[in-house]
């Protein structure tokens, strides 16, 4: 296992590079009045990261025999949301954050006005770019447009964000915290799998897509799992970002449930059911040791 670790890790820096690549083509300025937005634009999205997101889309296209020209632009589409989501969350009127990726965070570096329009701007851009994919015929990108816009969404990413402003300084039963990471963190992961079958030719209600569905469900809500654990025991040099926030917006988290050892425990039951859904499906070794990899991650 400590073996096929290292390969992944290398498949993943990799992948990380292409990404970024890619993501970096789609953010030249066109106008110089623009400057400072395409600068604002580009501290965060290439700011460096795992890329988990995008590497999902890309590597499920893979597994599935697709063509990872065809998963590219609905990756960076994905990484653009997922960069906006970052900016906005850290602004002062969400968690007021000073620290993103070991940098300051958008808002300091730029200012809150700035900071709010490029997270604005990377929204928008990602369904112009999932949209205009030269890959995929025009039925396949109008399905990405619209599963991206549900996972960004009121009944995704943006409602689990106001669930999760609901439950500070208000403990949320443990039913409505599976709810509220099952959007606010897991919508983003579940769509990367979505798109990356989406480009593989798979449609929606392909046993593929079924498959790879439930492994993102699970990988997502162990991801947030050990977000919380690391809120709590990991170190700002390590994270890249502020600790301890959690605790000063008085959040509801797995740890509101569980002590160190049983969300970890919980973490590794849901990773385990992740690597069985996919079992049947030929090529997943490399979303197995994923998995894994995200589970013992430190940072």
């Amino acid at each position: 296992m400590k073996d096929s670790m290292l390969e992944l890790k290398k498949i993943i820096a990799k992948e990380a590079e292409k990404v970024e690549a890619a993501l970096e083509a789609y953010g030249q300025s066109p106008d110089e009045d623009l400057q400072i937005l395409f600068d604002a634009e580009a501290y965060s999205l290439l700011g460096g990261g795992k890329r988990i997101r995008p590497f999902l889309v890309n590597e499920v296209c893979r597994m599935l025999g697709g063509d990872e020209h065809a998963s590219m632009p609905f990756a960076c589409a994905l990484e653009m949301i997922h960069t906006y989501s970052l900016i906005h969350d850290d602004l002062p009127c969400m968690d007021d954050d000073d620290l993103r990726r070991g940098k300051p965070t958008n808002h300091k570096k730029f200012g809150y006005a700035n900071a709010l329009l490029a997270g604005d701007a990377l929204l928008t851009k990602a369904f112009f770019v999932a949209s205009s994919n030269p890959y995929t015929d025009r039925a396949t990108a109008a399905d990405a447009v619209v599963l991206l816009s549900e996972a960004a969404g009121e009944i995704g990413m943006i409602g689990g964000q106001i669930m999760d402003l609901a439950g500070e300084h208000t403990k949320l039963s443990l039913e409505k915290l599976h709810r509220l990471h099952s959007m606010k963190t897991g919508a983003l992961i579940r769509v990367a799998v979505e798109l990356g079958c989406l480009a593989a030719g798979y449609a929606k209600e392909s046993a593929e897509m079924a498959a790879t569905v439930a492994y993102a469900k699970k990988i997502g809500l162990a991801f947030q799992v050990i977000d919380d654990i690391l809120d709590v025991t990991g170190s700002e040099a390590e994270l890249g970002k502020s600790v301890g926030g959690d605790a000063d917006h008085e959040k509801t988290t797995f740890l509101s449930y569980y002590d160190v050892e049983g969300a970890k425990e919980y973490a590794a039951s849901l990773t385990a059911e992740a690597i069985s859904a996919i079992s049947e499906l030929k090529n997943s070794e490399v979303l197995t040791d994923l998995a894994v990899y995200l589970l013992e991650r430190t940072y």
